[in-house]
């Protein structure tokens, strides 16, 4: 699939450190890094966002997104603000956020409205940086579905709030389920997060759920053609491998070229 940069998420490796993940993911070819706000990137600390923005960089990879933990309507607004400054400094050009933390059914309305506020406000200040935000597509948060998951990006009302999209995996979501999903959402997925998880949590292969996969990267490739193609690349990250073992990156990175169709 053409106009796509293959990369993993930091988090698929937290016990490494930055430099060990850099390593990883080059000697697996790959190309960009979600570096995560929890282990590898603290949120407001400059001094580390500066060193693996160098780092990463002069192993000639790009830094794909932020992966923060913040909570649209739940985290102290304040918090945003080492967030973006963290983004900025790696380079980042996306910010993932998470939708509340509960589900769409048990969040109430003005639970609900607090998250869309929250969420329009760090839009127009990451938009002063050049930075877009992605919605984590998540049980127990308002994307909890891709039905859902429209409705609220519908209700936030911007261009630059987009959302990821991956299977689900609590309920387990059966292949022609998870598709039916991402054909919903197609419009409005900012990057794509590769596992394979089936039954529930067991962290298999990728080429475990390959039919499914190969279904995704189908409709991916489709949606991008029709629209005569896109300028910007959509990343498509390795979150989780088998035991999170990183000597296994080099074969999960081999699957992961070969369902995209590279």
């Amino acid at each position: 699939m053409t106009g796509t940069r293959l990369g993993i998420c930091s988090v698929t490796f937290r016990r490494l450190d930055p430099d060990q993940v850099i390593a990883a993911v080059a000697g697996a070819g790959l190309e960009c890094v979600e570096w995560g706000g929890d282990r590898h990137v603290p949120a407001g600390d400059e001094r580390v966002a500066r060193r693996v923005r160098a780092a990463t960089e002069g192993a000639g990879l790009a830094v794909a997104s932020y992966g923060s933990y913040y909570r649209a309507g739940v985290s102290e607004p304040e918090e945003f603000d080492a967030v973006l400054r963290s983004a900025e400094l790696l380079g980042a050009p996306r910010i993932r956020i998470w939708a509340g933390a509960t589900g769409t059914h048990e969040t109430p309305p003005e639970q609900r409205r607090r998250i869309v506020e929250d969420t329009r406000r760090a839009a127009a200040l990451a938009a002063r940086a050049g930075v877009e935000l992605g919605y984590e597509f998540h049980r127990n948060t308002l994307t909890d579905g891709a039905d859902h998951t429209l409705g609220l990006l519908d209700e936030v009302g911007r261009q630059d709030v987009r959302s990821y999209w991956q299977p689900p995996v609590e309920p387990a979501t059966p292949d022609a389920e998870a598709l039916s999903g991402l054909d919903a959402l197609i419009d409005r997925v900012a990057a794509v997060h590769a596992f394979s998880w089936w039954p529930g949590t067991t962290r298999l292969p990728l080429s475990a759920r390959e039919a499914m996969w190969r279904g995704a990267f189908e409709r991916l490739r489709a949606h991008r053609a029709a629209r005569g193609g896109v300028r910007e690349p959509l990343d498509v990250l390795l979150e989780f491998v088998p035991g999170d073992d990183e000597a296994i990156l080099p074969r999960e990175a081999t699957t992961l070229r070969a369902l995209v169709g590279r």
